[in-house]
């Protein structure tokens, strides 16, 4: 484990599911507490039997709660899935699994929005529930729905992704609810802050984890706006994705499984990007900052090396501003 930068100021991390959560554990370690605001995707969020899940922002929450299951990278550990079995044998939906344990969040968060009480208001309820200590906020308050057009028809998320496996091919990618939504409070506010010294986009699935919250126009302008550096961790390694259909859409979408494919993506956005050290020999042609790094993340370690590596990185392209 490297030495911890000596940091100032304040980070906000856009964040995903398994991936988003790796990197925004190593960056709890590496910032204090009052220093991180993690920005998590709701796009994926469904009501299943009644309930409202959201399946990025739990991933984030038990991750940074040490309550994970390590080995689905999801869920938590230790689960038991009596409620799922009892469900099936009546005949009900068991496409989409809720452990017994999980349920307790899915059904808090249900019972708190029927009552008024806002997703910001619930997750932070949660957050502190679980002892974690940096904030963690939805993208939006609002309803935002990604919908995937496929050569099925138009899909909601997890129907694509857990019902249909990602087999479908897709033609493209929608956001419903989008354009009207706004960022969430603490999400704006921690992109304003007058002490922002970097935002770390995680190494989440550019179209299904970060787009949504791109495709919120408040959100975009908030960080095209910005003062401070925003890198990006490149979900690619030696041409594939580390894990999830990164490589399976960009595929399906015309586009090469490189790195000039990521920076081109977030055209407008990136004043740098972080890439695994076997792709460095890419880094001098890419025409942008580069941070050539290890970026797989198969210990506790890597995650924290990782994000002191990216704070070091937006440490670096704001002294070269001055």
């Amino acid at each position: 484990m490297t030495t911890a930068p000596a940091t100032q100021g304040s980070y906000v991390a856009l964040c995903g599911g398994i991936g988003g959560a790796k990197l925004a554990l190593g960056l709890m370690h590496a910032l204090p507490p009052e220093n991180l605001t993690i920005v998590v995707n709701t796009g994926d969020d469904f009501e299943h039997l009644g309930l409202h899940v959201s399946p990025d922002i739990d991933t984030v929450l038990y991750t940074l709660a040490g309550l994970a299951n390590t080995e689905l990278g999801w869920g938590l550990a230790g689960e038991t899935w009596s409620f799922m079995a009892a469900v099936e044998k009546l005949g009900g939906p068991a496409w989409f699994r809720l452990g017994d344990r999980d349920l307790a969040s899915h059904v808090t968060r249900t019972q708190m929005l029927r009552q008024g009480a806002t997703l910001s208001t619930i997750t932070d309820h949660l957050r502190r529930r679980l002892g974690i200590a940096p904030r963690i906020v939805p993208m939006s308050d609002a309803p935002v729905r990604t919908v995937v057009d496929t050569e099925n028809g138009r899909l909601p998320f997890q129907t694509y992704f857990v019902g249909r496996r990602c087999e479908p091919v897709i033609r493209s990618i929608a956001f419903d609810g989008a354009a009207s939504a706004t960022p969430a409070p603490d999400a704006a506010a921690a992109l304003a802050a007058s002490d922002l010294a970097g935002i770390i986009v995680c190494p989440s699935n550019p179209w299904l984890s970060i787009d949504p919250m791109l495709a919120i126009p408040g959100l975009r302008q908030a960080l095209m706006q910005r003062r401070a550096p925003l890198v990006a961790v490149s979900p690619l390694v030696g041409g594939a994705a580390v894990k999830g259909p990164t490589a399976k859409i960009m595929r399906e979408l015309g586009l090469s499984l490189d790195q000039r494919a990521i920076i081109e993506h977030y055209r407008g956005l990136l004043d740098g990007v972080m890439l695994d050290i076997v792709d460095g020999r890419q880094a001098a042609g890419l025409g942008i900052a580069t941070e050539v790094t290890n970026t797989v993340m198969r210990s506790l370690d890597d995650r924290i090396d990782l994000a002191r590596a990216a704070l070091r990185f937006c440490e670096r392209l704001r002294a070269a501003r001055v």
